[in-house]
């Protein structure tokens, strides 16, 4: 067991704050409780001031990056015999310290605007605003407009969504890492598979929509007071504040991060994250699969346990089924506990991508 890196499955779900427990319970309470202090109040902001650091936005970027950090090592000494989850984590760990944190903070020395490259629209909703792209330098208005519209979804289409859920983005960096040892709490009920496919891409058209309003207001928005009034104004109840309050802050922060310890590690990955969902459609058409050798699998379920996003990993292999889903981030994680190497991550082309029979 310990060569397949599996010796830590046994205790999951005997360490209360990892299975629900009260530490569980405790552990969740204070997330949520950083997270709305975080978002609600302005109290960080004086530690930041100490520290050098111009807001408390950015002494929470190194709060972020330090427990990425901290979870990698945890999460490489119990999955760390594997090259693809080394290689992995140290890719998204390596992406938040200098693209998510060290560069926008030395930006402004040099006389720059703080810039994230690692958060694309529509996950960065404001980034295609025209007043944004207006603000920016050429060379970083078409890393937003390519990176975005182009590169995004042909490297979904080619790799699958797992080029950036799992190795570039930060929100999926900390749950990759941070949110490891809660992973095996995703529902995998049918309700909740029900649930997330309404939850996402109704968050994904609200995005869209959102962001193609925004640009109404920006070319017509000076003649039209009552359009700019509901878009873009300051006015709690406008759709830019709306939109910023619900899904960046409550969505994204407060139940994002705050129920890793009750309900899994990628609740807002999976069931709100709008570039997940857009990433999801492309992988859909794409390459990406998980290929399952046939007539191998001992329905030990290990794979379906451990899918961070509620995948029933287990029922496709039972069936000798290769599959594409849209919500699976390619983690790895079923293939690596997999005590028969039945699944296979792959890049097939298009015509290969069929669901085989594979009977003896």
């Amino acid at each position: 067991m310990d060569l397949q890196g599996q010796d830590g499955l046994l205790t999951t779900w005997r360490e209360g704050w990892r299975a629900r427990g009260v530490a569980g319970w405790l552990v969740a309470a204070l997330l949520t409780g950083f997270y709305v202090d975080l978002y609600f109040t302005d109290h960080l902001e004086p530690a930041a001031r100490a520290l050098g650091l111009p807001s408390k936005w950015m002494l929470y970027g190194a709060i972020y990056s330090v427990a990425m950090v901290g979870g990698a090592i945890y999460y490489l000494r119990a999955h760390g015999n594997g090259r693809y989850h080394r290689v992995r984590v140290g890719v998204n760990v390596a992406v938040q310290i200098a693209l998510a944190f060290l560069l926008p903070l030395v930006m402004p020395w040099f006389g720059g605007e703080e810039f994230y490259f690692s958060y694309l629209w529509p996950l960065d909703w404001y980034k295609l605003h025209p007043a944004t792209l207006a603000s920016l330098p050429v060379h970083l208005a078409l890393y937003s407009l390519l990176g975005s519209l182009i590169a995004a979804p042909l490297l979904a289409w080619r790799f699958g969504k797992r080029w950036y859920c799992s190795w570039v983005c930060g929100c999926g960096g900390l749950a990759n890492t941070f949110g490891d040892p809660w992973r095996h709490l995703t529902s995998k009920r049918a309700a909740a598979w029900r649930f997330e496919r309404v939850a996402v891409h109704t968050v994904m058209v609200l995005a869209i929509l959102s962001t193609a309003l925004l640009a109404l207001d920006h070319v017509v928005g000076e003649r039209h007071e009552t359009l700019r009034l509901v878009v873009a104004s300051a006015e709690p109840w406008s759709i830019k504040r709306l939109y910023g309050l619900v899904v960046g802050a409550v969505l994204a922060g407060v139940v994002g991060v705050g129920v890793y310890p009750l309900f899994g590690p990628r609740v807002w990955c999976r069931n709100f994250c709008p570039m997940a969902a857009v990433l999801g459609l492309a992988q859909k058409l794409g390459r990406f699969r998980i290929r399952v050798k046939p007539d191998m699998c001992i329905s030990c379920g290990n794979c379906s346990t451990y899918c961070e996003m509620g995948i029933d990993v287990r029922a496709y292999a039972q069936r000798n089924e290769s599959f594409t889903r849209a919500a699976c981030v390619g983690c790895g994680m079923c293939a690596h506990v997999c005590p028969r190497g039945v699944l296979r991550l792959e890049n097939a082309p298009p015509d290969e991508r069929v669901r085989l029979p594979l009977a003896r």
